[in-house]
């Protein structure tokens, strides 16, 4: 199947040469689309001899604020501190060129539309699909970082997230995305249940009489994972004596059980969570920077759920296809749904899932599930207003702008500004429809987007 892409060429000697450059994607198995149709969700190309306001602009545009990759290619020398800019603007990278080297960016042009295509088919492949849930942005960029980790390196990765966010799901995506070659299991260590007087035996291994009660020889984590995988949760928990022979094995692939002489080889891939600030117990001294280094090859932080809150209702929606495998699920009601939407989630995905589970213990079994499905303590605190319910991740963006320094005529223009581009996305780039939904004008709504342009 072919690569679908549109181009857009900015200055008039690049459309000339477009021709020769179309011919050549085309052999590469890439077909070109009518550039006119940018709102198409393929990835495209944008050919430029300089970098302006205006490129930056059509960039931001086009990416839709780098929702859709866009590769930006610039034929001539610009000041890195403008590759930049195309890159805050939402290019997805930026190639550099002189003339006469056009072939040799042609090819680099083709690798890069090759792997983005290659990452969204599996993005979109079931085994993703059906293990994060989802479809907001936050979720998307981190889906795209992951497929690229693990399918096309063999890197350790280092997972952060609170508690609940699916640590443990995004472990089990990243072993499925393995291509090695009949690669061994996946293997779960949890460090929150290791007993220090037997944290040897459950990392290395024991002989028959290691030590009292070592009744036969016993398999650890290091052997069981050879070939495949190890996940480490919540690694922030191994105590330091630990943490030295951990790394000392990541370094050499060789360990001794416990009461053992003969030292064994083993090759996995190292997968660790923790929803400490890793970076910290590190400076405190309580974790070994060496050892964090090595685990850290790949940081994924994982949002919680208040940062993805788009994802609420087809997380509860898929909470409640598992509860009805066989037949169709019931609907939620519309102020079940506003409920959902306006409720804070301190235990991220699993708080979601359980707050179903209790919801479902009440349905009776007709119907849509109603508001009085909610048990009495998950209900809502009516001694505050229900429309006064303060959005959490907004109000911790404003604490961050005013502790920069930043002032209230930014804030407000930076606020405008994200408004209107939430709405122009959502209205598939009917300008009509987002100014409906602004309660504004046409004419308002492009009169402000064009002075944002020349802002910018």
């Amino acid at each position: 199947m072919a690569i679908k892409v549109w181009m857009h060429w900015i200055s008039e000697y690049q459309k000339q040469a477009a021709h020769e450059i179309i011919s050549f994607f085309n052999q590469q198995g890439i077909e070109i689309q009518n550039h006119d149709n940018y709102l198409f969700c393929n990835p495209g190309v944008i050919f430029s001899s300089e970098v302006t306001p205006k490129v930056c602009e059509q960039i931001r545009e086009l990416s839709r604020n780098g929702q859709i990759q866009v590769l930006a290619c610039c034929y001539a020398a610009i000041p890195g501190n403008a590759i930049w800019q195309l890159m805050e603007a939402g290019a997805s990278d930026v190639l550099v060129c002189q003339e006469e080297c056009s072939n040799t960016i042609n090819y680099e042009i083709a690798a890069r539309l090759q792997r983005w295509e290659a990452v969204n088919r599996m993005i979109n492949s079931p085994v993703v699909q059906n293990t994060l849930i989802g479809g907001s942005q936050a979720l998307k960029a981190i889906l795209r970082q992951v497929v690229e980790v693990a399918h096309f390196t063999d890197a350790s990765v280092l997972i952060l997230g609170e508690s609940g966010t699916g640590k443990e799901l995004l472990a089990n995506l990243i072993h499925a995305l393995d291509p090695r070659p009949n690669k061994g299991n996946l293997i779960i260590q949890d460090c929150t249940t290791i007993v220090p007087e037997l944290s040897g035996s459950e990392f290395f291994g024991h002989e028959r009489g290691a030590f009292t009660g070592a009744v036969s020889s016993r398999e650890g984590v290091f052997a069981l994972a050879n070939g495949g995988t190890l996940f480490l949760d919540e690694v922030g928990e191994l105590p330091l004596t630990l943490q030295t022979q951990l790394l000392r094995v990541i370094q050499e692939q060789t360990f001794k059980r416990v009461g053992g002489n003969a030292w064994q080889r083993t090759s996995f891939r190292l997968v660790c969570a923790t929803n400490r600030d890793l970076w910290k117990q590190v400076q405190k001294g309580e974790f070994r920077a060496d050892l964090y280094y090595r685990i850290a090859s790949y940081v994924c932080h994982l949002p919680p759920l208040r940062e993805r809150s788009e994802d609420i209702l087809p997380l509860a929606n898929y909470f409640l296809k598992k509860n009805y495998p066989d037949q169709d699920p019931p609907v939620l009601d519309a102020p079940v749904q506003e409920y959902l939407l306006r409720r804070e989630y301190p235990g991220n995905v699993r708080d979601l899932k359980q707050v179903i589970a209790r919801m479902l213990c009440r349905y009776a079994g007709k119907g849509s599930i109603t508001v009085g499905c909610i048990p009495p303590d998950d209900r809502p605190n009516w001694t505050e207003d229900w429309k006064e319910w303060r959005d959490i991740g907004f109000e911790r963006a404003l604490r961050v702008a005013l502790n920069r320094g930043v002032g209230l005529k930014i804030i407000s223009r930076h606020t405008e500004e994200t408004t209107i581009r939430i709405a122009v996305d959502e209205a598939g780039g009917n300008l009509q429809r987002a100014a409906q939904r602004l309660g504004v004008t046409d004419r308002a709504l492009q009169m402000r987007r064009a002075a944002q342009r020349q802002e910018t």
